[in-house]
């Protein structure tokens, strides 16, 4: 596991950053667009209504002031009053459907992005999830997403509104009266200042935080799974001190992304504040000398608001922005990972597959400067059963990937019913195989869906046949709701009964070709026997691919492959090796010689 190995190693991404990430989400919003300019257009609107409303507020104030020298005009200060609320309200509604519309956008932007990531996931060679942690990749699905979803849908509308806003108020404020104009700019200044210099400072902690986020996931992923290997090899201490270790770099980006981002708002607070009393100082000299009227102060007082409000959304939205293109980095980073070779041109097909096999001077590496598979080649007949065996690290499982067509070769070719593998789509090639692994895996679901997972038109008889050949049904049948029990990480089975429900699955599969890695590895000596005679009948007819540890399981193979350093050293049956004395005798007397 990566989370007990120490500090681990940086992972080998595209180099990416927070310009290129913007302009990455921008292109993959552009089915939104039109919705996004509605939503802007109905934000501006608001934004306008509110610009109007200090100066009917200047009005209504005015009109009151007249009123104490020349009688109060009830009518025209309702009616002004009415006018003001009526501005207020119709912004209030605009501005709602605004984030109505951008709110549906951004949820519709999350779901696409996820959809892109999955799908991407299936595209992907096997050899990027050999680098990077299933946590990791799934803290770009979650984490990353909606960040990026509740980034934008906060930031867009406020940014625009924040920007036409500051626009509008600075010429209405000159239109007003320069003087004050220039005063509550003056004071303001110094908030642009700051800002950049805060979203300069800041933008790299956003990065960290963000790939600190992924780093969390994948060791607490690992740990979770792993845990009782963890408390078996007294390893709690170092997988702590692994997670200690995260923990403090995540705490550390978190805290300072989160501190320069949050230095904005109560400094533009502050700038704000100090603006309404220069306003007020200013204004009162002004009024003095009877060059403005009560009531534009009282507009002004208005107008500053509105117009240090916009340095402080721009700052919230740069922050938001900031960590949008943190996150989007890490997703475009994935989605632009190097995929498995297109294979939509690769037209041939079987009919009907027989299950003739050869390998053909087969070259392969996971590493370019390090072959596993030095100069493979074989003939497997249909209906033969095929065991490799050899040491770990010989390149079994290796054989079998290749087969699947989960890596692409080196050099040489593997041919299915004389047909190359690399001319067939990795989709048919699949639909060939059914597949027992070492390492069991079931969802959670009922034993019903789990046993029929992939394969349509099941019936209940073909299920409980299976079931019955590997000795699951009367354990199933005691459960409170049989088949349609719900299986889930919780369910006390124990590794051999997994291991036999997924061997069930690949019998209700019913592929012409059969692939068993380490298939009886996890069940005891008395159940190996039962699931030994389920094989036999799933194999009986169909060329099948055997790696096992175990040699006493294939003694009736009708070809042992022995595979050494990549290469195939001894063939034949288990009398012909066993009587060469080689490396085939070697393995399997060591598995008798104490007994």
């Amino acid at each position: 596991m990566r989370g007990m190995k120490g500090p681990g190693k940086p992972r080998n991404e595209k180099p990416n950053n927070i310009k290129s990430s913007m302009l990455d989400l921008l292109k993959y919003l552009k089915p939104w667009y039109k919705a996004i300019v509605v939503a802007l257009i109905l934000s501006l609107a608001g934004t306008a209504l509110t610009l109007i409303a200090p100066d009917k507020m200047a009005d209504l104030t005015n009109t009151i002031g007249d009123g104490l020298a020349t009688g109060i005009d009830m009518n025209a200060i309702i009616k002004a009053i009415i006018i003001v609320l009526a501005i207020y309200v119709c912004a209030s509604l605009v501005t709602c459907a605004s984030n109505y519309v951008m709110i549906t956008v951004m949820q519709k932007l999350a779901w696409n992005m996820r959809n892109s990531i999955s799908e991407k996931m299936n595209r992907l060679p096997l050899k990027y999830f050999d680098k990077v942690s299933v946590g990791d990749v799934l803290s770009r699905i979650t984490n990353d997403v909606d960040t990026i979803s509740s980034a934008l849908n906060s930031s867009i509308t406020t940014l625009v509104q924040a920007v036409v806003q500051f626009v509008g108020v600075t010429i209405i404020m000159f239109a007003t009266s320069g003087s004050l104009a220039l005063t509550a700019i003056a004071s303001s200044v110094l908030g642009f200042v700051f800002m950049f210099m805060i979203m300069k400072k800041s933008i790299r902690y956003f990065q960290q935080q963000q790939r600190n986020l992924g780093d969390m996931n994948g060791h607490i992923e690992e740990i979770y799974s792993g845990n009782d290997i963890v408390r078996v090899y007294s390893a709690v201490g170092q997988a702590k001190k692994e997670f200690g270790r995260i923990n403090d770099n995540l705490y550390n980006s978190s805290w300072k992304s989160q501190f320069f981002g949050g230095l904005m708002q109560p400094f533009m607070g502050f700038i704000g504040n100090f603006g309404y009393v220069a306003v007020c100082v200013v204004g009162a000299a002004l009024t003095m000398s009877g060059s403005i009227r009560f009531g534009t102060i009282v507009a002004f007082i208005s107008y500053v608001k509105l117009f240090t409000n916009p340095l402080t959304q721009i700052s919230q939205a740069a922050n938001s922005l900031m960590s949008a293109g943190a996150a989007g980095e890490r997703v475009f980073g994935f989605l632009g990972e190097e995929e498995m070779p297109d294979d939509s041109d690769c037209e041939a097909t079987l009919d009907s597959v027989k299950g003739d096999v050869e390998f053909d001077h087969v070259r392969f590496g996971y590493d370019e400067d390090k072959p596993v598979i030095n100069d493979f080649s074989a003939n497997i007949s249909s209906g033969q059963k095929v065991a490799i065996v050899g040491y770990t690290g010989a390149g079994k499982t290796t054989m079998v990937n290749l087969l699947m067509r989960f890596y692409e070769l080196w050099s040489g070719e593997i041919r299915i019913d004389g047909v190359p593998i690399s001319e067939m789509k990795r989709s048919d090639i699949h639909s060939m195989f059914g597949m027992v692994l070492q390492d069991t895996w079931l969802f959670e679901g009922t034993y019903r869906e789990n046993i029929a997972y992939g394969k349509k038109d099941v019936t209940d008889e073909q299920i409980r046949s299976a079931c019955k050949l590997v000795g699951m049904d009367h354990f199933i049948m005691t459960l409170p709701d049989g088949y349609d029990t719900v299986l889930s990480d919780r369910s006390s089975l124990s590794s051999g009964q997994r291991q036999l429900l997924t061997i069930a699955r690949a019998m209700v599969e019913n592929a012409p070709m059969i692939i068993l890695d380490e298939a009886t590895s996890s069940v005891d000596t008395r159940t190996e026997a039962l699931v030994q005679q389920a094989m036999d009948r799933l194999t009986e007819g169909r060329t099948s691919f055997v790696i096992a540890h175990r040699l006493s399981t294939i003694r009736d193979a009708d070809m042992i492959l022995v595979m050494d350093k990549g290469d195939v050293v001894e063939s034949g049956t288990h009398e012909e090796l066993l009587e060469a004395g080689g490396l085939y005798a070697e393995l399997y007397n060591s598995q008798f010689e104490n007994k």
